[in-house]
């Protein structure tokens, strides 16, 4: 019998083991991952303002390893060896049959002093830490900024800063709090929000606007201070006080990506081509943000993008193992909901639309529902 690795538990990992089950019943499947445990970090958002539970967050995976008769190994990637045919972990090396890499990135570990700062990507415990240190406070400014991996364009994900900020802003005003702090948004681009559409850029900056948020663009963070943010603005260095700092650093590949032989891109992710095979390399494909895939130059790392790349990967792997080429290039599209606690932004875009409507309030109950409906999956 042929066997699968699958390396990761999120996005990219459980919806490759769903598209391969979907279309082989049979063929083996072994997945790594440090936990047998799904995070839906969308959701973690809601911690901070206690609209959502940290525990609510997590989804034990048993069950569903058992229902995809799935092969689970509590361990972490280490390399690879054999040209790829055998995965390296710390509870020993896994033969295989062909590969599929969706073990995410990591956060670049800069500016200096970055544990000053809250990084919404850091997990669950993150964001209940975040919570504490947001109810302790009586009055003060509140930062909210992100940057990108400045190897990598598509590296970067600022759309966790743009709903604590929204969301943060809206739970203040609500509880009658919002005049004694100060809001101050900042990013390293001139126009942040930009991959998502111009339309939908100008409306973040709008609605900052109208909420009174001071905007520092073009600002790029050097030092992160216990109650001060150091930035680096057109060669000459400004600050900002700060209590209580979120910030979102670029992306990067993992630690163990560097212990193979797999061609990287500038920004140290795994190069990938439209069918999400790494490049030059055989029955080895990456879905998620671990990879820097071919495609538009918008393309997001985002939980969608990870599905639609998982159904290609899964098909492309399931062919090259039947002795066929890969012939079905991943969906580049992007379905994101920006929700600000008591409503939200819809933004669409492909290569043939771009949408991006108002605030709404039934779209914040959507993205809950979605929340819902796609956590039922893995339970």
């Amino acid at each position: 019998m042929q066997r699968i690795t699958i390396v990761g538990a999120g996005f990219g990992g459980l919806n490759t083991v769903q598209a391969l089950r979907k279309t082989d019943r049979h063929v083996g499947i072994d997945l790594v991952a440090p936990r047998p445990a799904f995070v839906f970090y969308p959701g973690t958002i809601w911690i901070p303002t206690e609209r959502r539970r940290p525990d609510r967050h997590e989804i034990p995976l048993g069950t569903f390893f058992e229902r995809m008769n799935v092969d689970y190994h509590e361990a972490s990637a280490t390399g690879l060896s054999d040209d790829g045919r055998r995965l390296e972990t710390t509870a020993g090396p896994i033969d295989n049959d062909g590969l599929i890499i969706a073990s995410g990135s990591c956060p670049i570990d800069r500016p200096e002093g970055l544990e000053h700062a809250f990084v919404p990507c850091n997990g669950i415990d993150e964001m209940a830490r975040l919570r504490e240190r947001l109810h302790a406070i009586d009055k003060g400014t509140l930062a909210f900024g992100f940057t990108g991996n400045p190897d990598e364009a598509s590296a970067i994900r600022g759309g966790p800063v743009f709903e604590l900020l929204f969301g943060i802003e809206t739970w203040l005003r609500r509880s009658g709090r919002r005049g004694d702090f100060r809001l101050v948004f900042f990013s390293s681009s001139q126009r942040p929000g930009r991959r998502l559409g111009d339309k939908a850029a100008d409306r973040l900056i709008a609605e900052m606007n109208k909420r009174g948020i001071d905007t520092r663009l073009g600002v790029t963070p050097t030092r992160f201070e216990t109650n001060r943010v150091v930035a680096e603005n057109d060669g000459s260095e400004n600050e900002f006080d700060s209590d209580l700092t979120v910030f979102m650093p670029g992306l990067t590949g993992a630690a163990w990506f560097d212990r193979t032989k797999l061609p990287r891109s500038t920004g140290r992710l795994l190069a990938a081509d439209r069918y999400c095979r790494v490049s030059n390399s055989r029955r080895i494909y990456v879905v998620g943000d671990a990879g820097s895939h071919a495609g538009p130059a918008w393309l997001p790392k985002r939980g969608h993008t990870a599905e639609n790349q998982a159904a290609a990967a899964a098909r492309n792997l399931l062919d090259e193992l039947a002795g066929r080429a890969p012939s079905k290039p991943f969906r580049a599209e992007m379905v994101y909901i920006v929700d600000m606690l008591d409503k939200a932004m819809l933004i669409v875009r492909s290569e043939k639309m771009t949408i991006a409507s108002p605030p709404l309030r039934p779209l914040h109950w959507l993205k809950r529902a979605f929340e819902w409906n796609y956590k039922r999956r893995f339970q």
